[in-house]
């Protein structure tokens, strides 16, 4: 990892070429890898969940190493609470803080899911959103990035919650802007909400921007958006429900690349790739009953083939079905879902709940590296102006 000496903010827009980050709730490290692709550097990584901390060791591991670099470590695996900003800095630049670094994160979201237990800001997960915020606070990035549910912001006692994080941000020297994003409308064959929350300094900002605002400005970010695929859940006449085993017309007027069958390819080779073969094995009647593109069920939602998949969302044994085999999707074919690179692989002696559940509490990696690539931009911009 390169070291970063302390410079003027006008010469640190003309020498960005990696941008020092750390990761908070790393788990799968697929915050990490949208960040990376965008040309930042994960400088400190934080996991506590044991089992995670060693599949994201393995899989960036082997990401990493598919580019020539080094193995990866979780750098601390302590909750946050137990870590102090002081260790958190000295484990990260062992050669000096630098002027410019951020942070990323994205807190358990359970209390916040409707799917969840709902708690909100008194639960212990809902807590630990607070607890990123004093981090973030006490560290004082040049900038920040979380991502949580949209029900942090869509539900009224949550959203309350999430207006005094706001608050403390900007009260301690942050310009903060957010937005929900679905994965759909960046590319991602998924269906999946994200609430993205990005915080600048105001110095920082006033130097990008060439002059300051006021707290509580909104709608300053030039948030990712693709005009081929805005509105896409609604824009297009997505097919209906066939019978399991039969065969489903691709319709002419839909971007295949927003549909299941674009990232699940042939069963020969999909079985060469890194956890292409890995899946529970069929016991149920229903896997050969359930129609294709039946996603409205409770359990064993059949994907549709010419259709994006409903939000990954898998936990014990319920992953969503394959469309046109007796079977629930392979790992590999989960991670594609995500678009998590084939070269990110996971370990065979590795349980598969585990695993599955690794991959369906990430971020999509392509809406990741969009938005990380508009902040990139934002960073490297001088004399620009808010659009």
């Amino acid at each position: 990892m390169g070291t970063w000496a302390i410079e003027p903010w006008d010469t640190l827009t003309t020498k960005l070429m990696k941008i020092p980050v750390l990761s908070f709730f790393t788990g799968g490290g697929f915050l990490d890898l949208g960040f990376e692709e965008a040309g930042f550097e994960i400088n400190w990584s934080n996991e506590v969940n044991p089992v995670f901390a060693d599949l994201y060791e393995f899989g960036m591991t082997t990401w990493r190493h598919a580019q020539g670099k080094p193995p990866v470590k979780i750098s601390d695996r302590r909750t946050i609470t137990g870590i102090t900003c002081k260790e958190i800095l000295a484990t990260a630049f062992p050669a000096g803080t630098p002027k410019l670094f951020g942070v990323i994160g994205g807190p358990p979201c359970p209390d916040f899911s409707s799917a969840g237990k709902n708690r909100g800001s008194t639960g212990r997960h809902g807590r630990l959103t607070s607890a990123f915020v004093r981090k973030i606070c006490q560290l004082h990035p040049g900038f920040f990035v979380f991502e949580n549910v949209t029900g942090l912001f869509k539900t009224k006692p949550h959203r309350r919650y999430l207006d005094r994080l706001v608050n403390r941000l900007e009260r301690n020297g942050y310009r903060v802007d957010m937005r929900i994003l679905n994965a759909l409308e960046l590319g991602v064959p998924q269906d999946r909400e994200r609430l993205i929350v990005i915080g600048i300094t105001k110095e920082l900002i006033s130097h990008i921007v060439g002059r300051e605002f006021e707290r509580g400005i909104r709608d300053w970010f030039p948030w990712p958006e693709n005009p081929d695929y805005k509105g896409a859940k609604t824009r297009y006449s997505w097919p209906g429900k066939v019978p399991a085993g039969g065969r489903a017309v691709r319709p002419k007027d839909i971007p295949i690349e927003l549909t299941v069958a674009s990232v699940l390819g042939t069963n020969r080779a999909m079985s060469k790739l890194p956890n292409g073969d890995e899946h529970f094995k069929p016991y149920s009647k229903r896997f050969k009953s359930v129609l294709e593109g039946d996603t409205k069920r409770k359990s064993f939602k059949r994907l549709h083939r010419y259709r994006f998949s409903p939000t990954a969302c898998y936990g014990h044994n319920e992953v969503h079905l394959h469309p046109w085999k007796d079977r629930r999707l392979a790992v590999r074919e989960a991670m594609r879902i995500q678009g998590i690179p084939d070269n990110y692989a996971l370990p065979t002696t590795a349980s598969l709940g585990p695993k599955f559940k690794l991959v369906s509490n990430g971020v999509p990696v392509p809406m990741a590296r969009e938005v990380a690539r508009s902040l990139r931009q934002f960073l490297t911009k001088s004399n620009g102006h808010l659009g």
